[in-house]
Order: structure tokens, then C-alpha cells, then sequence
């Protein structure tokens, strides 16, 4: 079983896929967390994430053991992070890791922009989780100030509608429901009721005959 959640940052999507996966007994990967990783990498050798060769190679070195879950989840890394998700040669050296771990025989969980649309299109359950602009950027700055990052409501809001239309007007794989994705939209619910109403769209679907 593959269950693939998308969403733009901040709906709540990476918590509803890590409660799936705990609740199905799924492995689960965060596929923006190699993005975010990859951007990291790039500003971390002194080169612009939106560089393609300097994205490519950092993407190349990638170890997913590796990676630091505290320094890719800053605001900084979110952005450059979109910078590099535009480069196709990037997409396209992460798609091959991502479709590997997908292929595991148990089954598994996967949150990203593409996963229902391109790394998953055969996905036996499909989530397009969002949220409103002004919800998702009170939740990301909540989550930054909790680990001691200021930034202003604004400039971060600013941050996110600026990646929310990279990432949904980029070419390769842009964000986008996949067309027999189930909408989860999260604005007015707590996590612990997304996360029911998603566990309720994931046992409908199974109960379908050929699921």
C-alpha cells in the first residue's frame, strides 16, 4: 500500500503522513526534507541554491542518513529549498531515491508536492492536503519561533506565497492535486482532526473492491 500526500508548506500534510504511517505500520519519507537538505548543502559551499550545478552535485552528495532535521527546517533552507525543487537535473536525481523507497514490497508513506502527480501516480491512496495562506503562516511561524528564529508574520507570509507559486508554476512536476487525489483542506481543523478525517478518507478507499 502507498499512500502519497501532497500539499503546499504548512498544511499540516508532513504530521497527517508520519500519524498515517504510525497508524498502518508504513515506513514514511519526507520527500521536502531532501529538497530542504539539498538547498542547505548548496548555501552551506557558498553557492546559490538556484545554481543548477551547484544544486545537482549537492543533490549527487546527498546521504539520507545524514541529514539534519533541526538546520533544514529554518526559513532559510525553506526558500532555498524551493530553488532548487525548479531545477529539472535536481528533480530528477531525487526522484530515482524517492521511487526506491516507495518500492519497498510493506508499503509506505510518502508527503512532498509530486508525489500523487509524478512519483506515485499509481498510489493506492491519494491526499491533497492544503490550507489558507494566513493559517499556514501563522503555523510555520509558530514552528520557528518555538526553535528560536525571528522573523516578522510578514516576511514570512511573504516567503511562503512566493514559494507556493514556484513551486505550483515551476515546469517539472509543479504543485498541483493529483486528478483522483481526495482534497483534505486543514484551515479550520485541529491536527488531531486532520489527521481523523485523513485515517477516514485512507479506510473509504480501502474499503473499495480492488483496492
Amino acid at each position: 500500500m502507498i499512500i502519497a500526500v501532497d500539499g503546499p508548506t504548512a498544511s499540516g500534510k508532513g504530521t497527517i503522513a508520519a500519524r498515517l504511517a504510525a497508524h498502518y505500520g508504513l515506513k514514511r519519507l519526507d520527500t521536502g526534507a531532501l529538497y530542504r537538505a539539498v538547498g542547505l548543502a548548496a548555501l552551506d559551499a557558498g553557492a546559490d541554491p538556484a545554481d543548477e550545478n551547484a544544486a545537482v552535485a549537492a543533490a549527487e552528495a546527498l546521504d539520507l542518513g545524514a541529514i539534519d532535521e533541526a538546520r533544514i527546517r529554518t526559513s532559510a533552507a525553506g526558500v532555498a529549498a524551493s530553488h532548487v525543487a525548479a531545477i529539472p537535473a535536481v528533480r530528477a536525481v531525487l526522484r530515482r531515491a524517492q521511487r526506491a523507497f516507495a518500492a519497498d514490497p510493506k508499503g509506505a508513506v510518502l508527503d512532498g508536492r509530486d508525489i500523487g502527480t509524478v512519483i506515485c501516480p499509481d498510489a493506492t491512496v491519494k491526499l491533497f492536503v492544503t490550507a489558507s495562506l494566513p493559517v499556514r503562516t501563522q503555523r510555520r511561524l509558530a514552528e520557528l519561533r518555538a526553535r528560536g528564529e525571528q522573523i516578522s508574520y510578514a516576511d514570512l507570509e511573504r516567503q511562503i506565497a512566493d514559494r507556493d507559486a514556484r513551486d505550483m508554476n515551476r515546469k517539472d512536476s509543479p504543485l498541483r492535486p493529483a486528478s483522483d487525489a481526495h482534497l483534505l483542506d486543514t484551515t479550520d481543523l485541529s491536527i488531531e482532526a486532520a489527521v481523523e478525517a485523513a485515517r477516514r478518507i485512507v479506510d473509504t478507499a480501502l474499503a473499495q473492491p480492488g483496492a
